[in-house]
């Protein structure tokens, strides 16, 4: 049996699709639950928001915070596809930075609401997604 190594491309190819995988999972069932449990999550947040300079914005910010989600989920699941079926991960790399994008939102509101706890339950997230962008580029 062939040995793999952790820089073969056969564990490059691994990896890729994991983290690729992960993502679809984490943001299409994230923005989707936004989505589908819309005025639960807006009434939540908008208290969430109450004393902060975001208050007045949060409907706005929900919507897109929602969308960049969403996008980040199914940019991942079509760029997952196409590491599978062709090996490129052009779009995945698209994912992941959508993904980027998505966790400092989050981590900004989090921060901004003086949630500190959520906040720092998001850190690894966004390793894993600047970590995935370095190794789909």
């Amino acid at each position: 049996m062939e040995q793999v190594h952790l820089y073969s491309p056969q564990a490059l190819h691994i990896a890729r699709v994991a983290f690729t995988a992960f993502f679809t999972i984490l943001f299409v069932q994230s923005g989707g639950d936004k989505i589908f449990n819309f005025r639960e999550n807006l009434s939540w947040l908008v208290g969430h928001f109450k004393n902060t300079l975001f208050g007045a914005m949060v409907p706005v910010l929900f919507v897109i915070l929602a969308l960049t989600e969403v996008s980040a989920g199914l940019v991942s699941a079509y760029g997952l596809l196409m590491l599978i079926v062709h090996k490129s991960s052009t779009i995945a790399f698209y994912g992941a930075a959508l993904s980027v994008l998505s966790l400092l939102m989050l981590f900004m509101g989090q921060r901004i609401a003086k949630d500190y706890g959520g906040a720092s339950g998001l850190v690894a997230y966004f390793i894993a997604s600047i970590f995935a962008l370095m190794l789909l580029a």
